[in-house]
């Protein structure tokens, strides 16, 4: 519809153009261009029939209708090799020089009587479409006509007309006249814009180029792992292992929301200090109790038993420590374990996602803060998870995480008290939810940061995690925290017989019950031996 819309729009131009010839040039070219040298036409006859088999190519559909459309159409098709180059020159279009590759023409075959001669088409090329009305054969005409556009190119579209030149006639003659191309009227489809040679293209490549800059500009934009604008970069004592290349252009975005959400925990649990003292003694115990609860179900549940698969464990202890890990609140076992076992594999480096070389604070509770950084994500690719997901309590409770920590973490631990004993729900829910919930989290993250940082190394000088006695009673003994990077696989996380470890003995005490097998240990020999070769001495 659009080409048989602008057909008519072509004709009004054409026909504005012929009819602003001056008489001189009309009886010039009456003298000079009386005949065709191939067909005979006289110049109005060319023109009359170019028009007409422009408006036939530009609609393509007018040429095969039942009876003709326009009444211009009722003759054969055109040959008008020297009324174009007349018409041009009238126009007072300037030639473009003969290296101009934007649009590549080839010739218009005229149907006048004749055989059609291989020697005017160049190569690639192929005759255009005859142009008469009963579809009657011609012969060849020396018209040069762009070639028939590929299907699935683009069109022209909208262009100056100096930007769809044209090349030379065959014979050093005049050049075809842009029929489109002046007064900013549409070009027509048969233009060819192959790739590499059409102006379209070429424009592209421009832009894409200038939107890529120079060199320079490229050196110094961030590289691909930089966060993006509007992000602020945070770096937490960068070290000179991992803190430069933070500083490099590492940055991770931060998590605005945790940062919000973790303040506003911990004045709600500096405000439930004040209530300690009009609480029943009850309800401290009971909050007591559901931090010991908290606690087993991170360090006998998802460290020991899903992490490191120390030990197994029975049907009824694993949804006993499942519910624990909801009331904990640290993420589900499958991630809690997914990430420990990155920062085991990876500890100390831009891979681990609580690196203590990047200080404290982010080893504490910074890393909470901020986006992983890209190599925790890329290496926790390459590690095997799939042992996790083939137990059906960790599926479970990955489905129903949401649900099972609201009720675990937050809804038990504030209507206990209230319905057994008369507390009320506001001291209850201060202090057995959000300060319970608050301590623990801070006894969790002191592993991470305060083990890895304070202490003595007496198994392996060489690594970073310590031996931190203070840990060890805040956590129920995961502050052995050298013995437990130098033998992961112990299910008691330090040396039997010498430390205060709850956690180990709530294994032994279920081992006892009969819900507990297979408790991994190290060897006494291979604890002094690495003690000889690594230690520090200390113990």
């Amino acid at each position: 519809m659009q080409e048989v819309l602008q057909a008519p729009i072509i004709f009004v131009a054409l026909h504005w153009t012929l009819s602003r010839s001056s008489p001189s040039f009309l009886s010039w070219g009456a003298q000079n261009w009386a005949q065709c040298s191939r067909c005979g036409l006289t110049v109005a006859e060319h023109i009359r029939r170019t028009i007409s088999f422009t408006l036939l190519s530009h609609t393509r559909t007018l040429c095969n209708a039942a009876q003709d459309p326009l009444p211009l159409l009722a003759n054969d098709a055109p040959c008008p090799a020297a009324a174009l180059g007349a018409t041009r020159r009238l126009r007072g279009v300037r030639p473009a020089p003969a290296r101009h590759k934007r649009l590549r023409a080839g010739p218009l075959l005229c149907r006048a009587p004749g055989a059609v001669t291989e020697e005017l088409l160049p190569p690639r090329h192929t005759p255009a479409p005859a142009v008469s009305q009963r579809g009657s054969p011609g012969g060849p005409c020396p018209l040069p006509w762009p070639s028939p556009r590929p299907s699935g190119t683009p069109r022209t579209g909208w262009a100056p007309a100096a930007r769809r030149r044209a090349a030379p006639l065959p014979g050093g003659g005049g050049h075809w006249l842009s029929l489109c191309g002046a007064g900013g009227l549409p070009s027509p489809p048969l233009l060819s814009h192959r790739r590499g040679a059409g102006a379209p293209w070429r424009r592209r490549r421009r832009r894409k180029k200038r939107r890529r800059g120079s060199g320079a500009e490229r050196a110094a934009r961030p590289p691909p792992g930089a966060p993006r604008p509007g992000r602020l970069p945070l770096s937490f004592s960068p070290s000179p292992q991992s803190g430069g290349e933070m500083a490099a252009g590492g940055g991770q975005a931060i998590v605005w929301r945790n940062v919000v959400l973790m303040g506003l925990l911990h004045l709600g649990a500096v405000y439930a200090l004040s209530l300690v003292p009009r609480a029943q003694l009850l309800t401290l115990l009971w909050a007591y109790f559901c931090f010991l609860m908290t606690a087993l179900g991170v360090t006998a549940g998802a460290h020991r038993l899903w992490s490191h698969r120390s030990y197994k464990a029975k049907l009824p202890l694993r949804i006993f420590l499942a519910a624990a890990n909801s009331m904990a609140f640290q993420n589900d076992i499958y991630e809690w374990s997914r990430d420990h076992r990155v920062h085991h594999k990876y500890s100390e480096t831009d891979a681990d996602p609580h690196n203590a070389r990047r200080g404290f604070f982010f080893s504490h509770i910074g890393w909470l803060f901020v986006r992983k950084h890209k190599d925790v994500i890329e290496k926790g690719r390459k590690l095997d998870f799939t042992d996790l997901l083939d137990d059906p309590v960790v599926r479970f409770q990955r489905k129903y995480y949401k649900s099972s920590v609201v009720l675990m973490c937050f809804v038990i631990p504030t209507v206990v008290p209230w319905y057994l004993w008369g507390e009320s729900l506001w001291n209850a829910y201060f202090l057995a939810s959000i300060l319970r919930y608050t301590i623990s989290l801070n006894v969790t993250w002191l592993v991470n940061s305060a083990a890895h940082m304070y202490g003595n190394r007496p198994y392996d000088k060489y690594i970073n995690p310590r031996q931190n006695t203070f840990v060890t009673l805040g956590a129920i003994g995961e502050g052995f925290h050298n013995y437990h990077h130098t033998f992961p696989f112990d299910y008691s996380a330090s040396e039997l017989g010498l430390k205060f470890n709850p956690t180990t003995w709530f294994i032994d005490f279920m081992f006892w019950l009969g819900l507990v097998t297979d408790r991994k240990q190290a060897p006494k020999e291979m604890i002094q031996a690495r003690k000889e070769r690594t230690g520090d001495g200390s113990a």
